[in-house]
């Protein structure tokens, strides 16, 4: 009897779709430790590709709905769970990966001064507040601000691998692993370095540092299309690429150099983020925008992207970044957090989209649930 229910129950949940990756969840083998007694009550857990999914309430409610109608199934127990899958390998040879990062997410923008580094941080500390497990790679060498803007003083420790090779062990904050050139210089000392020290630093920091078991390690670039970003392309699979931008028409000229760039070393663009959107001012309540309007989105259009978030102007989120507390965290309900925790979500959801092609040789048979 639970057999013949248990193969009802998988028929029920064949027509329940991951709206993303449109297919169904048994094929997708997110449907795991299916357990069916003699009295109806039926178990099991939807492992989703991301503990980030933005659609976690939907896929849940229309696995209930799918199974109300089944008859002899008196109760219906399930846990959300989450299991972040590797990227797809399309890159070119000799390009090798970080041991134990399943995604390298790369947060960059065409010039300067537009917030690529508080996107950054604040980006990888709501995916670790999702439930991810997340490291942030600041590198940024000309200007290494992710320390103080994550709070981080104490220096990563050294320890040697296997091979006798000095490793560094990245320090934690706001449960995110943190490497970064701003812990290896004083703080007013300067970088100035070439290419090929630009891209020893780089191929340092992502295989001489122990980042463990990650779902995603966040990496805030230098600003431009230069050293850094070619030697990151070369040395690591990266996912996706996040484009930062204010909607001015003088910062978008240079994204869309940014977007060219990426395109080119065969890194897929996630989308844009419109960072200093606009002002929301306490006595009007009115929406003031300083810096033009809409430029994200009409970036994203010319290039058939998304426009990921609209970062509003807001002092807290400055605040945030002097004393290394993200608004994530000190201010979670405002809207500019909110715009944050959306934002990872969605970049989740991509990633997931990306990397999540179904090999028949990896689904688990129906009588191995």
């Amino acid at each position: 009897m639970a057999e013949v229910l248990k193969e009802s129950v998988l028929k029920a949940l064949r027509a329940v779709q991951d709206p993303d990756l449109r297919q169904d969840l048994v094929t997708l083998n997110m449907i795991r430790d299916l357990s069916v007694d003699e009295s109806g009550r039926v178990s099991f857990r939807v492992v989703l590709t991301t503990p980030a999914c933005p659609l976690k309430a939907k896929i849940e409610d229309d696995c209930r709905s799918a199974l109300s109608g089944v008859v002899g199934v008196k109760s219906v127990e399930i846990k959300m769970d989450a299991e972040v899958r590797g990227k797809r390998s399309n890159s070119s040879p000799g390009v090798g990966p970080i041991e134990g990062v399943m995604h390298i997410l790369a947060v960059s923008s065409g010039k300067g001064g537009v917030g690529k580094s508080t996107v950054a941080v604040n980006l990888a500390t709501s995916l670790a507040m999702e439930g991810a497990r997340v490291g942030l790679m600041d590198a940024d060498v000309y200007g290494p601000n992710v320390p103080t803007m994550m709070g981080v003083t104490e220096q990563p420790q050294l320890e040697k691998d296997s091979h006798g090779r000095e490793i560094f062990i990245p320090p934690v904050s706001h449960q995110v692993k943190v490497m970064s050139m701003g812990f290896l210089i004083q703080m007013d000392q300067p970088v100035v370095w070439r290419g090929p020290m630009l891209h020893s630093v780089v191929s340092q920091f992502c295989h001489q540092v122990k980042w463990g078991a990650l779902d995603y390690l966040v990496v805030d670039m230098p600003p431009g299309t230069g050293d850094v970003q070619l030697s990151l392309a070369q040395l690591v699979p990266v996912s996706g690429a996040v484009l930062v931008t204010t909607p001015q028409e003088v910062s978008m000229q240079d994204v869309r150099k940014a977007f060219s760039m990426f395109e080119k070393v065969r890194i897929p663009v996630l989308g844009v983020v419109e960072n200093m959107s606009y002002f929301l001012c306490d006595g009007c309540l009115k929406k003031h925008t300083l810096f033009g309007e809409d430029g994200g989105k009409t970036l994203a259009k010319k290039f058939h992207t998304e426009l990921l978030a609209q970062i509003p102007i807001v002092k807290q989120v400055r605040e945030g970044g002097d004393i290394g507390c993200p608004i994530v965290v000190s201010d979670p309900k405002s809207e500019a957090a909110q715009k944050f925790r959306e934002l990872a979500r969605k970049v989740a959801q991509q990633i997931s989209i990306l990397g999540s092609a179904v090999d028949s040789s990896q689904l688990v048979q129906i009588g191995k649930f």
